[in-house]
């Protein structure tokens, strides 16, 4: 299978997990990226067996309506049983890098409120220790060299995302040549720089489920 095949199969496992545990008022929080989006037209099929969706994104959320999924904004859902969304990098304690699509805010937000967050991801993305792929930081625009400096300090390289701008109206910063051996504790140390929305490390609110697409099938791996 190639890595589109295993994100496919990633999204079925998701769907067939979350569908028998669904009831007509179930809302389902979900992400955003290429893993997110057969996982959301794998849950179509069953639209009419919960009451709509919280989306991460803007994208996500016109992906949901146009099959016919209702949306609802996050301060109106009381209760949200499943997060289902994909990871730029996992380790073996479910944390993740997210944010490649530049989403990672409304992601950690949607993720923080879910009572099971299940992320499906092809074996690509599992790794030993987090960093090869660069940390996303999102940065209000007038602390963008503010928070360059900042992330220096901590040793990584940032680069300023040109051309991009949050659903939130603010800029990415990607931190390179990071080997992150302690992600809690990196994750903390950005969110205190003053212009740090958030940052693209799930830690201190990992993966409860990850759905992990191999040549040999997909595996269940739990914290």
């Amino acid at each position: 299978m190639n890595q589109d095949d295993l994100k496919k199969a990633v999204a079925q496992a998701a769907v067939d997990y979350i569908a028998p545990r669904l009831t007509r008022h179930s809302i389902v929080g979900v992400g955003t990226g290429s893993t997110a989006n057969h996982f959301i037209d794998l849950l179509a099929k069953h639209r009419d067996d919960f009451q709509g969706a919280v989306a991460s994104s803007e994208a996500t959320a016109q992906r949901l309506q146009q099959h016919g999924i209702e949306v609802f904004d996050l301060n109106s859902v009381a209760d949200l049983e499943f997060y289902v969304d994909g990871a730029d990098e996992t380790n073996a304690y479910l944390e993740l890098i997210k944010g490649g699509g530049a989403a990672l805010t409304r992601e950690k937000i949607v993720a923080a409120v879910a009572k099971t967050f299940i992320c499906i991801a092809d074996e690509s993305k599992q790794v030993d220790v987090l960093g090869a792929f660069p940390l996303p930081v999102e940065v209000i625009p007038m602390a963008r060299s503010h928070v360059g400096r900042e992330i220096v300090k901590l040793g990584g390289d940032p680069v300023y995302r040109d051309g991009v701008r949050t659903d939130n109206g603010n800029l990415i910063i990607d931190i390179h040549n990071m080997s992150i051996s302690n992600p809690a504790e990196l994750e903390t140390k950005l969110n205190q720089i003053v212009g740090v929305v958030t940052n693209g490390l799930f830690a201190h609110r990992p993966a409860d489920i990850l759905l992990l697409g191999t040549q040999d099938g997909v595996k269940t791996i739990t914290r």
